[in-house]
């Protein structure tokens, strides 16, 4: 706990939240693998101390792949020490990855199920925000799914202590989630038990009709 405090006042702007996420929210945002089936790809993003990563864990089986891509070198540290290593020496059938760097450098083969991605995005400048999602849903397979969460009413609440220039981001941020939401059968789900409450926010890749030329 202590390490995640340190972790996130040395780099508020990538860490994004001053406390793990619950048990509760690790279990909203990872509740879409259980109804794949068949050999499954899931990708998470931005684990930090990794809340998510062990009930992701909990649910993989034989033959299925984790890929896990976190900047944070100490967090990348302990994951690998205290979660990863741990869970491959009796889970020799399941490929779990870890993969130290930002999301857009990471050299990922993509086609995935289900992306879980704790990224703080209202941190981010907007055109950083469009193309980390643009990239994210390129990765999944047609179907799949990606989820990521913020805190309730966090714009609201930040606006009220940036300038003009923070506003007018947020505000572009706000816009991007719209366009999602309404272009991936976008879904959300509150989720209380968690400090501070948040909102599992969940965008479905659709399958891209192939156009037929008339002959």
């Amino acid at each position: 706990m202590l390490k995640f405090v340190r972790e996130v006042f040395r780099d508020i702007k990538n860490t994004g939240s001053v406390w793990p996420s619950s048990p509760a929210l690790a279990i909203a945002m990872t509740k879409g693998l259980a109804a794949r089936t068949g050999k499954r790809r899931v990708l998470e993003v931005g684990p930090g101390t990794g809340p998510f990563t062990k009930k992701l864990l909990k649910d993989l089986r034989a033959g299925d792949h984790l890929d896990v891509v976190e900047m944070n070198k100490l967090f990348c540290e302990a994951l690998e020490k205290k979660i990863l290593e741990p869970f491959r020496r009796s889970h020799s059938k399941i490929h779990v990855e870890l993969h130290q760097g930002r999301i857009e450098d990471a050299q990922l083969d993509g086609n995935y199920d289900l992306i879980v991605c704790g990224l703080p995005f209202n941190n981010f400048p907007p055109t950083l925000v469009r193309a980390i999602f643009k990239d994210l849903m390129e990765l999944l397979i047609d179907g799949g799914e990606l989820v990521y969460f913020e805190y309730a009413g966090v714009r609201v609440i930040k606006g009220t202590l940036v300038g003009a220039k923070g506003k007018k981001q947020l505000k572009e941020i706000r816009g991007i989630r719209r366009e999602l939401f309404d272009a991936h059968q976008g879904r959300q789900q509150l989720v209380m038990a968690n400090l501070p409450p948040a909102l599992a926010v969940r965008l479905r890749k659709a399958a891209v009709p192939v156009a037929t030329g008339r002959t």
